[in-house]
């Protein structure tokens, strides 16, 4: 007996041991400067192109942005650094500063905002933390989420963790840490949900990003152009179910494409309840917590300034099965009419992609989409959203960061106040759906 005993505890021994062994394998720390020659870490005194064969470095060619000091890199515009990693949810510890002040934006993987504008004083640093999620489409050994062919070179899908620094930063170190076990927030959605890759475009799940602590980490896998029949028959329902623990959330937000499908069975009050009830059932199966968003408002006025109802009954739809399911509903649809009709119809064109023709590289034509967001519309939809928590009194609340403040739709912010750098990667063709 204690023969057997003493093998299975040496079994648990080398189980443990091998799975911390796994799990700090998976830990990078990155020391940036001419002077850096700290131990156990990479310190990297040259720009340094990424590569396969590495496994970290400079990317998108802008090793040519950075200056070194001595204790710091910094640039003058955006500066990409890879990490080749695995799928899961990483915690990045950052030191920021150096002998000049200096103005740091950070953005994960496709354009999710961490950390905006930081400004630093010249010879101060500070330390800011934050969670990401790097994915793969893979579910297990015989199912992954079907990408569609245009998403596929989307920075969510590759092999790695990207982080774009710009405005004027300066970086003293970087650690990248595994956190197997730690709160998520998934969201299932449409194009006005998903990390938009690429600029102009933006949506507020990849801008709520930037108000939730480290304590959770946001697993965002809408699709654009995709309903709630579609998001499920891509297995993009089942790759969030695979990874959902007891305690984690699913936001669910759909209706902008569900309006345009036809056929028997097919409607609001119809198909369109019906999955969002199975999304309920299947997410409190797996012991997680199911929160309705209804869909945002397409930019179409009333000749009379008030905002028509593009969605027809879908929002009530969504309404009527929170109710009855007892489950938490942040209106969307409600805020961002009260937000558009606030602006009015000439000011509200700010928060959308509508610019004119040679803004962007290669744009010929004007820009007039009404459906998607650009970066300060996208925001001002993931305030909505965080003072939906708010409101709600949502358990949730304990995930945001500190001292945010209260936002109200009906006096929403101005495109005059806003200020966020740019990615420097552009595409003029806009999102799938509508």
């Amino acid at each position: 007996m204690i023969h057997h005993k003493t093998n299975l505890l040496n079994l648990l021994f080398l189980v443990t041991t091998l799975y911390v062994t796994a799990q700090s394998n998976l830990n990078k720390s990155f020391n940036f400067g001419t002077n850096s020659k700290a131990l156990n870490t990479i310190n990297i005194t040259e720009a340094i192109a990424y590569a396969e064969t590495t496994g970290y470095g400079f990317d998108f060619d802008t090793d040519e942005n950075i200056k070194f000091t001595k204790q710091a890199i910094t640039s003058k515009s955006s500066v990409y650094f890879s990490v080749k990693l695995p799928e899961g949810f990483y915690k990045i510890d950052l030191v920021l500063g150096d002998k000049k002040c200096s103005e740091t934006t950070v953005k994960a993987e496709s354009r999710r905002l961490m950390l905006k504008e930081s400004k630093i004083n010249k010879k101060d640093t500070i330390h800011y933390s934050f969670m990401v999620n790097v994915r793969t489409p893979k579910i297990d050994e015989h199912n992954s989420i079907r990408i569609k062919d245009r998403d596929k070179n989307q920075l969510n899908w590759d092999d790695k963790l990207t982080l774009e620094f710009s405005g004027s930063p300066a970086i003293q170190s970087l650690n990248i840490t595994s956190v197997p076990n730690i709160t998520t927030i998934f969201l299932a959605g449409d194009s006005t949900v998903t990390d938009q890759d690429v600029e102009p475009w933006a949506s507020w799940g990849q801008f709520f990003t930037n108000y939730v602590s480290d304590q959770a980490v946001i697993a965002n896998y809408a699709e654009s152009g995709s309903t709630l029949s579609g998001f499920k028959g891509v297995k993009r329902l089942d790759k969030i179910l695979s990874l959902m623990k007891p305690g984690d959330y699913l936001f669910i937000e759909f209706a902008h494409n569900d309006e345009k499908q036809k056929g028997e069975g097919i409607g609001p009050w119809q198909s369109y309840s019906n999955y969002l009830k199975e999304y309920i059932t299947k997410t409190h199966e797996k012991g997680g917590i199911p929160i309705l968003c209804t869909p945002t408002q397409r930019r179409a006025f009333n000749t009379d300034g008030s905002l028509k109802e593009t969605h027809g009954h879908f929002p009530h739809a969504m309404r009527k099965v929170a109710k009855n399911l007892n489950v938490p509903l942040i209106d969307i649809t409600k805020m961002t009419t009260d937000m558009y009709e606030a602006w009015g119809d000439e000011s509200s064109r700010h928060a959308f992609v509508q610019y004119p023709a040679n803004t962007f590289p290669g744009q010929s034509k004007k820009l007039q989409d009404n459906t998607h967001f650009n970066s300060f519309g996208a925001n001002e939809i993931a305030k909505c959203v965080v003072q939906g928590i708010k409101d709600l009194n949502l358990d949730l609340v304990k995930f945001l960061r500190p001292n945010i403040p209260e936002y109200n739709p009906k006096t929403p912010d101005l495109i005059s106040n806003w200020t966020l750098p740019m990615s420097t990667r552009f595409e003029i063709e806009k999102p799938d759906g509508n």
